[in-house]
C-alpha cells in the first residue's frame, strides 16, 4: 500500500510540480487503507459457561462477513444486571450491549430514560438505510413494529423476537391417561368431568398399591404454566395467569372482580374441599412440584398443571412416567372453554442497543451484524451454532415441526463425553424466530422420544389454539409513559398480590366467598385499580401494534 502511495505521488508530481496540487488518487489510496482495516466494537456481553466469546466460531464468523473485531467485556450470568448497571452509572460504558433477553435486558423504562439522555442511539435511520431484513419484518407484523418502537417512534434496541409456539399457550394440564385407562374413564371434556376423575383418583387407588397416596392434582408456583387455579378458571371467566387483564371491545379491564371470577372460586374451592387439589400446589416450587411427578416408591400424581410435563417427571431416555401424561383439552365450563394466551412469551425490552460511543463505522457494522441475524442462516448460525457443526440443511424425507410446513433446519445433536462446540451464542443470538422459523426445524414424528420433544408440545398446544379470547390486552406489545411508570408498577404489583393472595384465601376458606366478596371488590377499588385501567388504557391506545 505504501508502495502505491508512492508511485501516486510520483506521477502526480512529475505532471504538476505545484505544491497545492494534491492528488485525488492520494486520498482515495489512504481510504482504501483504512476501509481494509477491521472496525472495532466494544461491546459488554453475557457468556454463558460453556461458551468463549472471544475464540467462538460465531464471533469469528461475523468478524470475518463484516470487517469487524469484537473487544468483548465478558460478564458470566450471575451478577449480570448489576454489572450492567453499573457500567452505564459509571460513564465508561462500551459502544454497544449485547445481552441474554432470559438473564438480563434493558426494560422499557430503561431504554427511554437513557434513549432521552442521548445514551442509546436511536436505531430507526440505521434500520432505514442498512438493515433490510429487520424493516421487511417490522413492516409484516405489526406486533413486533409495536415491541420494538417506543411511544415516541423511536427504536432504541432491538429484543428477543422469539415466538414460541408452546410456550405463548403456557397453562396446559397432563393427566395421567394410563390411570384413565385402567379406571375406565374417559378424557375429562368439562368441568365437572374433570372433577369426577379427580374424585376417581382419589378413591379408586389407580396406582394399585392399596394405599390412598395419590395426589390427584398438583402443580407449582412459577411462572411457566404451573399456577393451578388459570386452567380450572377459564372454564368460568378469561385467566391471563399475569395481570387477570381482559380486552372488551378495545377497553382495559380486569376480570378478578367479576361474579364469573367468584363462580370459578367457588368451583375449585370445592376441588380444594374434597381433597382434590395438592395444598402444596400453591406454595411449593418446581423442585418440590418434580419430587410428586416423580415419587421414588411410585407413581402417585394424577395430573399436573405445566407448560409442558418436563417440569415434572422426567423425559430422558428410559424414563418411567413421561408417556403415562397427556395434555387434557380447554374445559367447557359454565361460561366458555378458554386457554390462557400471551403471545408467545416475548419479553418486552431490548437486549442490543448502541450506545453514543459508536463511531458511525461501528454503528453500521453493528446494526448490518444484527440485520443478518434476523435472517434464517443468520439466526441459525448465532442461536444454535454454526451450519455442518450444530445444524446441517435437512434430508430427504425428513419433517419440520409445523404441519405442513418445508423443513429447512435440521439440528445435529450433540454427543456425550465431547467438549463444548463453541459454535453460536446461544441465548446471546436470539433475536428473531417468528413461529414460522421455529415451524421449519426438522423434527421425528415418535412424540415420545426425547429427541421430539418439542413435537409433542406442539401437538398438545393445537389443542389450546383458538381457545383464547377474540380480544386480548397485549401487555407484551405496549409503552407506558414514562412519567407513569412508576406509579403504574406500584400500583401492578400491589393489585396482583391483593388478587393473588385474595384468591388463595377464598380456595382454603380463610375468606368466606359470600360473606367477604363485596369487601374483597371494595379493596380492589381501595387500590386504586380504575386508576391503573387508566394508565394501561393510555398505553393500549398510544401503542404502535394499533397504528
Amino acid at each position: 500500500m505504501f508502495s502505491m502511495i508512492l508511485a501516486a505521488c510520483t506521477s502526480t508530481q512529475e505532471a504538476s510540480p505545484s505544491a497545492s496540487s494534491k492528488p485525488s488518487t492520494d486520498t482515495a489510496s489512504l481510504s482504501a487503507a483504512t476501509a481494509s482495516k477491521p472496525v472495532q466494537i466494544s461491546v459488554f456481553a453475557q457468556q454463558a459457561n460453556d461458551i468463549d466469546l472471544n475464540t467462538n466460531l460465531f464471533t469469528k464468523h461475523l468478524e470475518s462477513k463484516f470487517n469487524a473485531k469484537f473487544k468483548f467485556d465478558v460478564i458470566p450470568y450471575d451478577g449480570a444486571k448489576e454489572k450492567r448497571q453499573i457500567s452505564l452509572a459509571s460513564g465508561d460504558y462500551p459502544e454497544a450491549y449485547m445481552l441474554t433477553a432470559y438473564i438480563d435486558q434493558f426494560s422499557q423504562a430503561d431504554l427511554l430514560k437513557f434513549g432521552k439522555q442521548g445514551v442509546l442511539l436511536p436505531l430507526n435511520d440505521l434500520i432505514n438505510q442498512y438493515a433490510p431484513t429487520i424493516k421487511a419484518a417490522m413492516e409484516k407484523d405489526a406486533t413486533f413494529k409495536s415491541f420494538i418502537t417506543a411511544p415516541d417512534g423511536k427504536i432504541y434496541g432491538l429484543g428477543s423476537y422469539t415466538q414460541c409456539f408452546h410456550c405463548s399457550y403456557p397453562n396446559k394440564m397432563w393427566i395421567n391417561t394410563s390411570w384413565l385407562k385402567k379406571l375406565n374413564l374417559e378424557m375429562p371434556k368439562t368441568t365437572e368431568d374433570f372433577k369426577k376423575v379427580l374424585q376417581a383418583f382419589k378413591k379408586n387407588d389407580p396406582n394399585g398399591n392399596g394405599k390412598a397416596d395419590e395426589v390427584p392434582l398438583s402443580g407449582s408456583t412459577e411462572d411457566f404454566g404451573v399456577r393451578v387455579i388459570p386452567f380450572l378458571m377459564n372454564g368460568f371467566i378469561y385467566d391471563d395467569d399475569r395481570n387477570y387483564l381482559n380486552l372488551v371491545n378495545g377497553k382495559a379491564d380486569t376480570v378478578a372482580n367479576k361474579p364469573e371470577w367468584k363462580e370459578g372460586l367457588t368451583y375449585i374451592k370445592s376441588l380444594y374441599d374434597e381433597g382434590l387439589i395438592d395444598p402444596g400446589a400453591f406454595t411449593q416450587n418446581a423442585e418440590a412440584f418434580k419430587k410428586i411427578g416423580e415419587n421414588g416408591s411410585g407413581q402417585i400424581l394424577g395430573a399436573g398443571a405445566g407448560m409442558h410435563p418436563a417440569i415434572f417427571v422426567n423425559i430422558d431416555k428410559g424414563n418411567k412416567n413421561s408417556a403415562d401424561y397427556n395434555p387434557v383439552p380447554p374445559l367447557t365450563g359454565p361460561h366458555g372453554s378458554l386457554s390462557t394466551h400471551d403471545g408467545g412469551g416475548l419479553i418486552p425490552g431490548a437486549k442490543f442497543v448502541i450506545t453514543n460511543k459508536a463511531s458511525k463505522e461501528a454503528q453500521v457494522a453493528l446494526i448490518k451484524m444484527v440485520d443478518y441475524m434476523f435472517t434464517m442462516e443468520g439466526q441459525t448460525n448465532a442461536a444454535s451454532g454454526m451450519e455442518g457443526i450444530d445444524w446441517r440443511k435437512p434430508k430427504e424425507g425428513e419433517v419440520a415441526l409445523g404441519k405442513g410446513v418445508t423443513p429447512q433446519i435440521a439440528t445435529i445433536p450433540a454427543v456425550d463425553g465431547q467438549p463444548p462446540r463453541n459454535a453460536g451464542w446461544s441465548g446471546m443470538g436470539h433475536f428473531y424466530q417468528p413461529q414460522e422459523y421455529r415451524d421449519s426445524i426438522v423434527q421425528g414424528t415418535d412424540v415420545y422420544d426425547s429427541a421430539n420433544y418439542e413435537r409433542r408440545l406442539y401437538d398438545a398446544t393445537l389443542l389450546y389454539q383458538g381457545h383464547e379470547p377474540k380480544e386480548l390486552f397485549p401487555m407484551w406489545a405496549i409503552w407506558i409513559d414514562p412519567a407513569l411508570t412508576d406509579e403504574a408498577s406500584i400500583l401492578q404489583t400491589n393489585i396482583k398480590n391483593y388478587i393473588e393472595q385474595s384468591s388463595l384465601q377464598f380456595i382454603t376458606g380463610n375468606k368466606d366467598l359470600n360473606k367477604d366478596w363485596d369487601a374483597y371488590v371494595k379493596g380492589l377499588d381501595n387500590l386504586k385499580l380504575g386508576r391503573y385501567l387508566e394508565i394501561l388504557q393510555k398505553a393500549y391506545d398510544t401503542a404502535a401494534i394499533k397504528k
